[in-house]
């Protein structure tokens, strides 16, 4: 049995992984999806001082208290900001770290950095449309239209601290969604299709392999494991 810690992008939740925890535990694997603070189910938290250590710290909690180890850890979008990070301080617990059309910060980097988009001086980014994420299926749009929230606006400007231990992790993947190319997840792709140390993955999916295939997305993540 391995434990998988999946974590979600902006304005998400953990709700946004159900497909993928039900196919995950169906193998008799354990899955967790937190939702980070001030997000979804933990939106009444919400603060203008959450941070990206803020959403670091809940995935290092979660590991803690559910008791994990041997994970493979999972990042979907801003999500890869979290898990690199979070990698940091989880070093020799970690047995995969997948990053799921995610960005893949440098030391000192911030995802405003990596987007070139300026930091908000709102303390709350809004939602974008729905089907700005290319969601294959409606009711699917219609869901993740219903069900986001506002995004702590702090986690974007803030920049990371790296010391190289996300590349010590074993097993490393990156899983690129195919059919919505984005400059800032198409580059990690292929730098990192020329590391030895690193598989990479193309699924033809919109920005949410998580819907569009999760049968796919879970057989890599399951691959990673073994």
């Amino acid at each position: 049995m391995t434990d998988f810690l999946l974590i979600h992008g902006a304005w998400h939740g953990g709700w946004c992984w159900n497909a993928v925890l039900d196919r995950i535990r169906a193998r008799g694997h354990r899955a967790v999806a937190p939702t980070l603070t001030g997000l979804a189910d933990r939106s009444h938290l919400f603060s203008p001082s959450i941070g990206l250590n803020t959403h670091i710290a809940d995935v290092v909690n979660t590991a803690r208290w559910e008791e994990m180890d041997d994970i493979v850890l999972c990042g979907h979008s801003y999500g890869g900001m979290v898990i690199s990070g979070a990698a940091e301080l989880l070093e020799g617990k970690l047995a995969g770290i997948v990053f799921v059309d995610a960005f893949f910060p440098s030391d000192g980097q911030s995802c405003g950095d990596i987007t070139g988009h300026v930091t908000p001086r709102d303390s709350a980014i809004p939602p974008p449309p729905a089907d700005w994420f290319g969601i294959a299926n409606a009711d699917d749009c219609a869901r993740v239209a219903q069900l986001m929230t506002p995004h702590p606006a702090n986690t974007i400007g803030d920049r990371i601290t790296l010391s190289g231990a996300r590349e010590r992790v074993p097993k490393k993947a990156y899983v690129l969604a195919g059919n919505r190319k984005r400059p800032y997840f198409q580059g990690p792709y292929e730098a990192l299709s020329k590391n030895p140390t690193w598989r990479t993955f193309d699924l033809p999916t919109g920005h949410h392999p998580m819907l569009d295939a999760p049968d796919a997305l879970v057989n890599i993540f399951v691959e990673m494991s073994t």
